[in-house]
């Protein structure tokens, strides 16, 4: 698929880059780590069998289908509704959600967003994930590395948002219905909890038509391209038409039908020809 392959042609032209591997190392070697860790331990709430229980069990379950790990979960004080992902080489990864993207959510878009931070470590996205994390939070502030910062950053931003769509897949995978994903995307766009239940689904499927058409004229094609190459993720609307169109495709059909002729349940994980269909196309 175009989408994947983008990300993974980002991905070889970042690894080409003379020394940013250790530039890389450097910046996320054992005291980063050590921050890491320290900062969500002290100030976040690890998520377990016996602490929010029902957020550990989504988890459980989506990593299951997923065929991946659980990492730790921690959920954060935050006003500002997100996730992410954290994860050194070779070291324990984790996810963090912010009490704010709680409280907008249901249980299945909840775990929607699990999976999709799942979907990063599925698909490998590591070390580079994390740097773009700490690019993103601030790096330009770390002496000496400003000027790299600025240099990285366009290459960056596309691998990252053509890897936020790759993700997308694997949240549509996990909870099998286009509409939760959308509608997860929908909320982080304008949703609030008061407004939740009033949200449409179709209709911000018709907005996102209703972009594409505006965009596709030569000045419009420029205009969007200006509006987001510095964005670390896809537009909302775009990702949105992007996850409906990938819900009709061969590639997903393939993966519902080996869940369903197999009869996987949440209990296991996906066959290995499933798992490459996910990852690979």
């Amino acid at each position: 698929m175009v989408l994947l392959a983008l990300h993974l042609q980002n991905t070889l032209l970042l690894r080409a880059i003379p020394g940013l591997n250790d530039v890389t190392k450097a910046l996320l070697g054992p005291v980063s780590e050590q921050v890491m860790v320290l900062q969500n331990i002290g100030s976040s709430v690890l998520v377990s069998e016996n602490q929010l229980s029902e957020l550990h069990q989504i988890l459980i379950e989506a990593a299951k289908l997923l065929n991946t790990d659980a990492p730790d979960l921690y959920i954060r004080q935050n006003p500002v509704p997100n996730a992410y992902t954290l994860a050194i080489s070779g070291k324990k990864p984790f996810i963090v959600v912010h009490t704010s993207l709680v409280e907008l959510l249901t249980r299945k878009e909840l775990q929607a967003v699990l999976a999709h931070e799942l979907g990063h470590l599925k698909c490998d996205h590591g070390v580079w994930l994390t740097f773009a994390n700490i690019l993103t939070m601030g790096a330009y502030s770390v002496p000496g590395f400003g000027m790299v910062a600025g240099f990285l950053e366009e290459q960056l931003y596309r691998w990252l948002r053509a890897a936020e769509l790759t993700c997308d897949r694997a949240a549509l995978v996990v909870v099998q219905d286009p509409k939760l994903v959308i509608s997860v995307l929908m909320k982080l766009a304008g949703g609030c909890p008061s407004l939740a239940d009033q949200l449409n689904v179709d209709a911000f499927l018709e907005q996102a038509r209703s972009y594409d058409k505006a965009a596709s004229s030569p000045v419009g094609w420029y205009i969007r391209n200006a509006q987001t190459r510095e964005l670390s993720h896809p537009l909302p609307v775009m990702r949105a038409r992007e996850i409906d169109e990938w819900s009709r495709s061969p590639e997903y059909r393939t993966v519902q039908h080996k869940i369903i002729q197999l009869g996987l349940g949440l209990g296991l994980g996906l066959t290995e020809q499933a798992d490459e269909t996910i990852v690979h196309n």
